[in-house]
């Protein structure tokens, strides 16, 4: 949980520099760095056009920090949520590290992801986004420009949506 407040925060610092206003709130109350999640502060703050980092998961055991972020979108009724990955391009049929003639997919549904068993993220990060109809992109952090190509809602990387 800590870990994810240290990237919460250099992000911020990061998104700061080039002049985009932020918050970070965590699961954890931690006042000093960051403000306390409360959903209707987070809404707020979007809608002055202000990034909202989330850090520190759920604040409970036995929650990964997809659940987390599936569960934030579904709370602050996000468009979409944007999974970054190091050293992939977005979703295969296998390992591409292990597996060098592992196929991408570009398009997927919830179900394809839990029916196939490909491991994106946790089920239940899965089921969470496919009940609240949140699309997922997910995408290559490495490649410099991304994260702003996501967010545009340039195509990359794999779209888990309903088929």
């Amino acid at each position: 949980m800590l870990a994810t407040v240290i990237n919460s925060v250099a992000l911020q610092d990061a998104l700061e520099k080039m002049g985009v206003t932020t918050r970070v709130q965590t699961a954890i109350e931690m006042q000093q760095i960051a403000e306390p999640y409360i959903r209707r502060r987070a809404i707020r703050h979007l809608e002055k056009g202000r990034v909202v980092i989330f850090g520190a998961g759920t604040g409970n055991p036995y929650f990964t920090t997809d659940t987390t972020a599936a569960l934030r979108s579904a709370e602050i009724e996000a468009d979409a949520m944007l999974m970054a990955k190091k050293q992939t391009n977005g979703v295969y049929d296998a390992d591409p590290k292990f597996h060098p003639e592992a196929k991408m997919f570009t398009h997927l549904s919830y179900n394809d992801i839990l029916q196939k068993k490909l491991e994106v993220m946790d089920n239940t990060a899965i089921t969470l986004c496919m009940n609240n109809k949140i699309p997922i992109m997910v995408f290559n952090i490495d490649i410099p420009g991304n994260i702003v190509k996501a967010c545009e809602g340039e195509n990359l990387g794999t779209l888990i949506e309903e088929k």
